[in-house]
């Protein structure tokens, strides 16, 4: 990332919210600056209309580096630097709130949603045919230090085989190496809800 990152986050937000999947203010997107900071959405921001002063730098241990005036870290910056910890390859991390994420959380099964076997996991690092993966759902707690933590606890365990997370009705999370990447499994992740959300409808077994 040899341009300033919050161009990217910015023009990502736009396009999620032209979806549906940022309205108002909700969402946070984050992109690392090295390997002791990121960038993140500052709180409270429309995300259609981001700009450079709408991000805040952080470090690992969620201080705030830099900040324009008034701007205050995304309240889920703990979620991002779990991630960023547990995931060392991990440069960009998008989280939105779409309908279909938040009504795939009501079909996990013990903390997991299997994902539909479709081809389209591939793009997720799934070669398999017809593989059977399930994707991490977390509670959504109103302490959003409690959601980090029992991310932290999951991940420490094991990563997920597919790079993205769940929080019940709340919304999901994916990541990636880049830009490009990260929104490619974001886009993969929202395919496979909008697929389990139509097969209930139409009664398919998945």
């Amino acid at each position: 990332m040899q341009d300033d990152p919050r161009t990217h986050l910015a023009a990502a937000a736009r396009d999620f919210y032209a979806r549906g999947w940022m309205l108002g203010t909700a969402g946070n997107l984050s992109a690392r600056s090295d390997t002791d900071t990121f960038w993140i959405t500052a709180s409270g921001r429309p995300k259609d209309r981001l700009a450079a002063g709408d991000f805040v730098l952080v470090d690992r241990q969620g201080q705030v580096v830099q900040a324009p005036p008034g701007r205050q870290p995304s309240a889920e910056a703990a979620i991002h630097e779990t991630i960023y910890r547990h995931v060392p390859d991990a440069r960009v991390i998008f989280h939105v709130h779409s309908i279909e994420a938040n009504l795939c959380g009501h079909f996990a099964r013990q903390g997991r949603l299997r994902l539909p076997p479709l081809e389209m996991l591939k793009g997720l690092g799934v070669p398999d045919a017809e593989p059977q993966v399930d994707l991490p759902v977390f509670a959504n707690h109103l302490n959003v230090a409690r959601i980090a933590e029992d991310m932290d606890r999951e991940f420490t365990g094991a990563l997920p085989r597919v790079p993205g997370a769940l929080i019940h009705l709340h919304g999901v999370t994916a990541w990636g190496p880049d830009f490009l990447a990260a929104r490619h499994h974001l886009e993969l992740l929202e395919y496979c809800f909008r697929y389990l959300v139509q097969a209930k409808i139409l009664a398919i077994g998945v």
